[in-house]
């Protein structure tokens, strides 16, 4: 009779790896990528490429320095320099951004332990980093289409105050007809990349659609404009590519609604109550602290366990 083999889960491969599902999330990214192009110029995509070749050098150099083993080609590092270029603002100095991919990946990967290790989003934290030491150039937004012209504009609070008189239209919004941080102002080119992680099963649309969902219903029981602040800010952004993050999401069900719950709650508070600009990724960022503590909660009762006898 032959033996059967018991050995841990998971038991039956799909084949994916942690560079074929980067290569997924860089491909959901190029509708946006592509759209800051456009809408903000030439500018934008040397910003890029500046945040990338920052973070895979800082990875490359920093797990040199630490004696550990070359990762720079699983694409995590790329991933978070795109993302971390997507939240900045066009006419950000560019050793500015450089120094924001240093931060994501050194202080902020690469101190905890490197991939699945951080315990926080690497770009969430550079952006607010950035954001707190450089307000005034995280916050000098560039007109669409206008590549030389600037306009006198401090925070994104036009954006989400609700005085609909001074806002684009839905349309514009919806296309990227404003000013903004380079990734977040095309809801378009957003969803697009979304459906496509979706369609590739890269994503669960659990937390976006919970995510998103919450801010559009607290926002319109406060008497804003859901639609607006479905497509203000980074929402879109943080919901889709940065929310969903392997890392530092729950993995259990129950924990990605609390998740998305949280997130979606803290980013109406800090819009409607707070004094900052936005709360997507102040959100994030709290709601990544918590996962923990949500997984605790949430993990699943085992099923089967043997109930022990009572002795008579």
């Amino acid at each position: 009779m032959s033996q059967l083999q018991v050995s841990a889960s998971p038991h039956i491969h799909n084949g994916s790896s942690t560079p074929t599902i980067m290569r997924d999330v860089v491909i959901a990214l190029v509708p946006a990528i592509i759209a800051s192009g456009i809408i903000f110029g030439p500018r934008a995509l040397l910003l890029i490429a500046v945040t990338v070749a920052a973070c895979v050098i800082s990875e490359y150099l920093s797990r040199k320095i630490l004696k550990r083993s070359n990762s720079i080609r699983d694409l995590t590092a790329v991933i978070t320099g795109i993302l971390l270029a997507l939240n900045l603002p066009v006419s950000l100095p560019l050793w500015m951004a450089a120094l924001g991919g240093v931060i994501a990946i050194v202080i902020v990967k690469q101190f905890f332990g490197g991939i699945g290790q951080n315990f926080v989003n690497p770009a969430i934290a550079a952006r607010i980093i950035l954001l707190m030491s450089f307000a005034s150039q995280m916050s000098d937004w560039v007109v669409p289409f206008e590549y030389s012209q600037r306009i006198d504009v401090t925070t994104t609070a036009t954006y989400l105050s609700g005085a609909e008189s001074s806002l684009p239209s839905l349309i514009d919004m919806f296309l990227g007809v404003r000013s903004g941080s380079l990734g977040e102002t095309c809801g378009l080119a957003l969803l697009l990349g979304g459906a496509y992680l979706i369609f590739r099963k890269v994503i669960s649309p659990l937390i976006p659609t919970v995510f998103i969902g919450t801010v559009a219903l607290l926002s319109f029981l406060l008497g804003g404009n859901p639609l607006y602040h479905v497509l203000a800010g980074g929402l879109l952004l943080g919901a889709i590519f940065m929310a969903t993050d392997y890392t530092t999401s729950p993995v259990t069900r129950n924990g990605k609604i609390i998740f998305a719950v949280g997130c979606g709650v803290i980013t109406v508070a800090i819009r409607f109550f707070a004094a900052l600009p936005e709360g997507v990724s102040y959100a994030i960022l709290l709601m990544n602290i918590l996962v923990p503590l949500i997984e605790n909660l949430t993990i699943p009762k085992t099923f089967g366990r043997e109930v022990k006898q009572r002795e008579n």
